[in-house]
């Protein structure tokens, strides 16, 4: 019998934020499982729960995303532990920090030196690789999530867990979904962002995207595409390409970088054919003048960071189209509160000004986040499962989720924790 200890530092009811220390047994030290970081109404970074690096064996960053590496630098202020990630989510979290840093220095307690420490001490495994890091020996499965991205799998001392951090369980253009058969673990942490609800089928949300691409442009308008850099652009951009070859398609801002990186790495794409063509046949955007042209052209389709409209050069175009009503603006990322793409959404006006968006405005979704029926799925799948911990989902999609897995699994114990909340599993 071991006694396991689940520490949630982040992401207990509430997306994002992800940061969870498991330790197996009491003279063992914590395995950090995700350290990122949450945004408030003011756009300010909200950072885990502190933890003493000194209590810790190592940490595992299950992709790049802010909210899952985010405050990670943090912990090589004063400490070198060993990191482990995908190579790509490497090279994609120095350049998301690195942003970060420029953006928010202000606010945060580390800089580029910190980064530079955990870029240091990163071991980068392919996926099914396994390494051995203090008593842990860990193994990264492919997540289904953004391109590098991975569910971590953990054993120690016979007790098996598997961490999914954000998952997803469709194939897309950009990245395959998980491959979970007869993967056994006690416990099972697992995200549950929209364990509230289910996704409408891919097939036809592309369906209407393209269809409303082509109304918007046969009538001489223009879309802007807000989108975010790491991740969705590149699913638009493989979209586009196969559907719509032939149409006059730019991208800009960070998604410029993004791009030659996951070119880099192609064992992480699913159709890498689409993505390459579409980077070199559709236009790159490089500076104010193009985007002059590009705003006083017609039938051009633009993809731009950033995808809340927080800031980035898809703010600019937004600004500029926003008074003909022949052009529009679709939304193809989540939406957070309080953000400029939530209130153009829901108020159709401008954030910073309130005045009124005469373009056509619309939400298509495109989430690389399973929905609840997908979340079911991986429950079911993932064998021997005794304990189920449910995090990274605002406290009503927590409960939903624990409601489905009880209604069907009379075996397992579901556990909702908060930030804070130190869970005890004896296995």
């Amino acid at each position: 019998m071991s006694r396991v200890s689940i520490r949630v530092l982040g992401g207990g009811h509430e997306v994002g934020r992800a940061a969870i220390a498991v330790k197996v047994g009491d003279s063992s030290k914590y395995l950090l499982l995700d350290y990122g970081v949450n945004f408030n109404e003011r756009d300010e970074p909200q950072l885990p729960l502190h933890i003493r690096p000194s209590d810790l064996a190592g940490l595992v960053v299950t992709h790049a995303h802010l909210d899952h590496v985010g405050a990670a630098p943090l912990l090589y202020t004063t400490a070198k532990l060993p990191a482990v990630m995908t190579l790509l989510t490497k090279n994609l979290s120095e350049i998301m920090v690195k942003d970060f840093l420029k953006i928010s220095s202000y606010y945060l307690p580390f800089d580029d030196l910190s980064l530079k420490t955990l870029m240091d001490n990163t071991i980068d495994l392919n996926y099914g690789d396994e390494v051995r890091v203090d008593r842990y020996y860990i193994k990264l499965i492919n997540a289904g999530h953004i391109p590098g991205s991975a569910m971590a799998y953990v054993e120690v001392d016979g007790v098996k867990i598997l961490y999914t951090g954000d998952v997803n369980t469709i194939d897309t253009r950009l990245v395959k979904k998980p491959s979970i058969e007869g993967l056994e673990a006690d416990i099972l942490i697992i995200e549950s962002t929209y364990g509230n609800a289910n996704h409408p089928p891919r097939s036809l949300i592309e369906k209407e995207f393209i269809e409303s691409i082509k109304e918007v442009i046969e009538s001489g308008g223009n879309v802007l595409i807000p989108a975010f850099s790491l991740g969705r652009s590149q699913e638009i951009l493989t979209l586009l390409y196969e559907k719509m070859p032939w149409a006059h398609v730019f991208y800009d801002g960070m998604i410029r970088t993004i791009n030659n990186i996951i070119l880099s790495h192609p064992e992480y794409v699913n159709r890498y054919d689409l993505l390459a063509n579409a980077i070199s046949n559709f236009k790159i955007v490089r500076g104010t003048s193009d985007r002059k042209k590009i705003v006083k052209g017609k039938e051009n389709v633009i993809v731009a960071s950033a995808g809340m409209l927080k800031g980035g050069p898809a703010v600019y175009y937004l600004k500029k189209l926003m008074d003909d009503p022949n052009n529009a603006v679709f939304l193809v990322s989540f939406q957070g509160p309080s953000t400029p793409g939530r209130k153009l959404l829901e108020d159709g006006v401008l954030s910073e000004s309130n005045e009124l968006v005469r373009a056509r405005v619309q939400w298509f979704d495109f989430s690389s986040h399973a929905g609840s029926d997908g979340l079911l799925w991986i429950v079911n799948h993932v064998k021997n499962v005794k304990d189920v911990v449910i995090i990274h989902g605002e406290l009503s999609s927590c409960e939903a989720l624990k409601k489905r897995i009880t209604n069907v699994r009379d075996d397992v114990k579901v556990h909702v924790p908060s930030n804070g909340t130190e869970i005890s599993i004896e296995i």
